[in-house]
């Protein structure tokens, strides 16, 4: 096995046991703490903080401190919300929750930069097209990744059933269930069986262990981009100024491919925070009740893992219109890679930021329309920017000359 290879599998289990318990307690914070929608506000909080962190921190963590420490320390934000479960309140898990926001964004920037370098590392070392590569690892990450949502969610669901009765669901909470929940028009009773104190400590110490396994396994076996480099031969990128590091992410929307883009990781964000907060509470929790969350979302996990791993595998065959959401920034922004992925998670987080705050506001049909109207808008803007590009290579330099000019022209637009 070779060492990038390596290095991607050890951020893809890292990222694996981490997220096996962030997304498990995530999926069950609207039906836990459903009083006075703490459990949503604890979401809105995480998303909106995640925002405001993706406009600065992440090109100037991964520049002070390289994407395998800015991993670590983002990593270590998670351990502190899960701790917060421990002892629910507005007081516990909303400053948790900001600082889960603050690393989230560098953590997902350090990654996608990440594995994107290592698969440029590989291609030139193997003499094959860099976007091949980083596609292909992108497929492995992502089919690791998701399969977390499987495990999370079986052991959320384990835990909950071994309650020594559950509460059968009454005929009129039925009929408030669904797209069919409207908290303005209906007081609907969401209110089914909550597991005991002790399920919930076992569950939480069962992620808490897991979090804290995945920050151990980066920090020792995780080697850093500056030393893969060297190690490869390759020189170390030029440092720029701090204050052109922070205005990277906001001078990129100049390019209008990423402003056209951009709705992509917004219905990303809107999509999951209905997922997350409309689904898993008013499907779920309230037709069948909170120990069937976990089975109900490990069929979404276990299609999302193999969709990944397919994608991965027919990139070369199919172009990145079956990768769009994995790997594209990385390919059409390949000279600002961090800016380009901070603006992704800018983008998701504003996305789960308007799903979280009307949430409490408008009923699931509402909401299933404003879902679908987004995609559309997606689709056709996804559309446009392959037209550009498909214009731009058509209009390109002859093959086998380097335009420099350029490129140049290309690096100071974006």
């Amino acid at each position: 096995m070779g060492r990038n290879l390596k290095n991607v599998l050890v951020v893809s289990c890292g990222f694996f046991l981490l997220f096996t318990a962030y997304g498990g307690l995530q999926n069950l914070q609207s039906s836990l703490y459903n009083e006075d929608g703490l459990g949503v506000a604890t979401l809105s909080t995480i998303y909106c903080t995640m925002m405001l962190s993706s406009m600065f921190l992440p090109p100037v963590l991964i520049k002070r401190f390289g994407c395998k420490w800015t991993m670590v320390g983002s990593m270590c934000c998670y351990v502190t919300f899960s701790l917060a479960n421990f002892y629910p309140d507005w007081h516990t898990l909303i400053p948790t929750s900001v600082l889960l926001g603050l690393g989230a964004a560098p953590l997902w920037s350090a990654q996608c930069t990440y594995i994107t370098i290592m698969g440029s590392l590989q291609a030139q070392k193997e003499g094959k097209l860099a976007k091949d590569v980083v596609n292909q690892y992108f497929g492995l990450f992502f089919l690791i990744f998701q399969s977390s949502g499987m495990w999370g969610n079986l052991i959320s669901s384990l835990v909950f059933s071994q309650a020594p009765s559950i509460v059968a669901i009454s005929e009129d909470q039925l009929k408030s269930c669904g797209a069919k929940d409207c908290l303005m028009d209906t007081e609907v009773s969401n209110s089914t069986y909550r597991p005991s104190h002790q399920l919930i400590y076992t569950l939480l110490g069962i992620f808490n262990g897991s979090s804290v396994l995945a920050i151990l396994l980066v920090s020792v076996l995780l080697e850093s981009v500056e030393d893969r480099m060297a190690s490869e031969g390759q020189a170390r990128p030029r440092s720029s100024p701090l204050w052109s590091t922070v205005l990277s992410t906001f001078v990129l929307f100049k390019d209008k491919r990423l402003c056209l883009l951009m709705l992509l990781p917004l219905y990303s964000g809107l999509h999951q925070g209905f997922l997350y907060g409309e689904y898993t509470k008013s499907y779920a929790t309230c037709a069948l009740g909170i120990h069937f969350v976990g089975y109900v979302m490990i069929c979404f996990s276990a299609v999302t893992s193999l969709c990944s791993l397919l994608c991965g595998k027919i990139s070369k065959y199919t172009g990145r219109a079956a990768l769009y959401v994995t790997a594209l920034y990385g390919v059409l922004f390949e000279e600002k890679k961090e800016a380009a992925f901070a603006n992704y998670r800018l983008g998701e987080a504003l996305g789960f930021v308007i799903a979280f705050g009307y949430s409490s506001f408008l009923c699931v049909r509402t909401k299933l329309y404003i879902l679908l109207s987004i995609l559309s808008l997606t689709i056709t803007a996804y559309g446009a920017v392959e037209y550009l590009e498909s214009r731009a290579a058509s209009e390109g330099p002859p093959a086998g000359e380097e335009n420099e000019a350029g490129k140049e022209e290309m690096k100071t637009e974006i």
